[in-house]
């Protein structure tokens, strides 16, 4: 593997190009390394408490009203940021399942598919699920099928 850093005056952002003949592990790993490097840091909130959690224990956001929650396994969080700003900022993971919530697609166990309706989602390690609306299903799809690959 070869590299190579170049320096350019005038770029409005920091670019980091990934050049291969193949995207292997060893790629996606890179891939995610610099994306962890750069990803933003959101603070959640339970009560008085400030929270400081990895994205991998998130399993999805929802609104509230007009609050936005962070669902774990065991646990539901407040966080000071609106939906659409955090579907601007969560790593590539994370998609939109309804106008009012996003799920992280590496936790989850299984879809029970609802031609008619929202379909159920379930993730690994809890009882907790969430409804993706059928506007959604096929993005969250599309999702799913590159991650096994």
């Amino acid at each position: 593997m070869k590299l190579r850093i170049e320096v350019s005056d005038g770029l409005p952002e920091d670019e980091v190009v990934i050049r291969c003949g193949r995207v292997d592990d060893t790629v996606q790993k890179l891939q995610a390394y610099i994306l962890g490097l750069s990803a933003p840091k959101l603070i959640f909130y339970k009560g008085s408490q400030e929270f400081y959690l990895p994205f991998e224990e998130i399993l999805f956001f929802e609104t509230d009203g007009e609050q936005v929650y962070a669902h774990t396994a065991n646990d539901a969080f407040r966080v000071k940021r609106r939906l659409y700003e955090l579907a601007d900022i969560l790593p590539r993971a994370f998609i939109r399942a309804a106008k009012g919530a996003i799920i992280n697609t590496s936790r989850i166990y299984a879809i029970d598919r609802n031609l008619a309706s929202s379909s159920k989602v379930r993730f690994s390690g809890t009882h907790k699920h969430i409804y993706i609306s059928r506007h959604y299903y096929k993005a969250l799809k599309d999702k799913m099928n590159d991650r096994s690959v």
